[in-house]
């Protein structure tokens, strides 16, 4: 997507690079990028990667390339996954959705 000289990517990660981090490849107009991935980085987080979006013309800088995360879960997942998120909900419950008015 095109926001004047500045260019915003989807990027779908795993669930456990969400969790853990680490380097996933990112697509750029110069080829892909190694981007680091912060540990614990939720589902629509916004990276930025500063110059790579669309160059400018004489001795304006490029444009910003900004990489939002979306996680993405595998269409199958065997019982482990269900086993350790009802074992994560019992122990870790949290709501991410209790400060919305």
């Amino acid at each position: 997507k095109v926001e004047g000289r500045d260019l915003r990517l989807d990027l779908p990660i795993t669930l456990y690079e969400a969790v853990l981090g680490g380097k996933v490849e990112a697509p750029t107009l110069d080829g892909a990028v190694e981007l680091a991935l912060p540990p614990n980085s939720s589902s629509g987080r916004t990276l930025r990667l500063r110059g790579k979006g669309l160059p400018a013309a004489g001795a304006a800088p490029a444009g910003d390339l900004y990489v939002t995360l979306k996680i993405v879960l595998p269409q199958e997942t065997g019982p482990e996954l269900a086993d350790l998120m009802r074992r994560w909900e019992k122990d870790k419950r949290y709501d991410p959705r209790e400060n919305r008015g």
